[in-house]
């Protein structure tokens, strides 16, 4: 049994294999998946154990299991609030194959899960990245989006707490991104051609009437039905569009405006089940304002296991 370390992770996921991965995933069928969790209240913080299981009979049995502790940040500074491992069997006769490290499968998963959305939504000449979020996954999930659209020249790091925006706008910096930290959201987003949110927000931040024309938005944030990261006028704008259509009960950004009348669920045209069918095609024109909400899941980690394994195996 194979114990793959969070460096090995880093160095193998590397965006377009990665991105090619999840693609070729999503051509192969939908891996049975489940969700299972436990919390208790401690500190007056709620924190919570998840075991997110997949399978693709006959292939792999995976399951992630999570850590999610709100207040590490600020007790033990460098410890993130969530952290995970991921066991993989094999799907012949269920003998485990690996461990591997979650919290950078993870990373890498969401990130990529996110550029894919990019590489198949966002127009080819965008040029400005707008942060929204300063958590561990937003440099991730910068670094996916501008490997997936070379034509991005900059990030813009936006975040409640200033500082914390600093800190990742520096991150980037030091890859060589020239990324620097902005404390007027409407200004940042107004010059955005793509703009990706990773937060915990249940008010939205982004308003649909600081979209330019073309603008392709990014959610990773708004996991539960009660989180939203963009307003009414955003989905009203969008043609929209989800990583997996069952995804969407959990979204606020979606499931909200669908519940109150203010879209159908019919304006959801596709999730990338479809879009990476061969032959699919969104025709997508100049100025159309596309959203992808990233809801993740289960059935991502265990393609993104897979592709870690297979590289293990087969090295370049």
């Amino acid at each position: 049994m194979r114990i793959v370390s969070a460096s090995d992770v880093h160095r193998i996921c590397q965006w377009f294999a990665l991105v090619e991965a999840l693609s070729e995933g999503h051509r192969q069928g939908v891996p049975l998946s489940g969700r299972a969790g436990v919390t208790a209240s401690v500190r007056g913080t709620t924190q919570t154990f998840l075991n997110l299981p997949a399978v693709l009979p006959g292939v792999a049995f995976g399951s992630k299991l999570v850590t999610v502790l709100p207040d590490n940040p600020n007790r033990h500074p460098g410890v993130p609030a969530i952290q995970a491992l991921y066991a993989v069997f094999s799907g012949d006769d269920g003998a485990p194959l690996a461990v591997i490290d979650g919290t950078s499968l993870t990373y890498r998963k969401t990130a990529g899960d996110s550029a894919l959305g990019t590489q198949l939504l966002a127009r080819e000449d965008a040029a400005t990245l707008v942060m929204v979020g300063a958590g561990g996954l937003s440099p991730w999930l910068a670094r996916a989006h501008m490997a997936m659209r070379s034509s991005l020249t900059r990030v813009l790091v936006w975040n409640r707490t200033a500082h914390r925006a600093d800190a990742v706008a520096a991150e980037l910096a030091a890859d060589g991104i020239a990324a620097k930290s902005v404390t007027d959201l409407e200004a940042a987003v107004r010059q955005a051609d793509i703009v990706s949110c990773c937060t915990a927000a249940t008010q939205p931040l982004v308003q649909g009437a600081w979209l330019k024309a073309g603008t392709h938005v990014d959610l990773v944030g708004g996991y539960t039905p009660d989180m939203r990261e963009v307003d009414d006028e955003t989905v009203r704008r969008a043609r929209l569009f989800v990583d997996a259509d069952w995804n969407v009960e959990e979204s606020g950004d979606l499931i909200d405006p669908i519940g109150r009348g203010v879209i159908d669920r019919g304006k959801i045209e596709a999730d990338l089940y479809t879009l990476c069918r061969p032959g699919h095609d969104i025709a997508r024109a100049p100025g159309d304002i596309t959203l992808f909400k990233n809801g993740g899941g289960g059935h991502l980690d265990l393609y993104t296991a897979l592709f870690i394994l297979k590289s293990l195996q087969h090295p370049a």
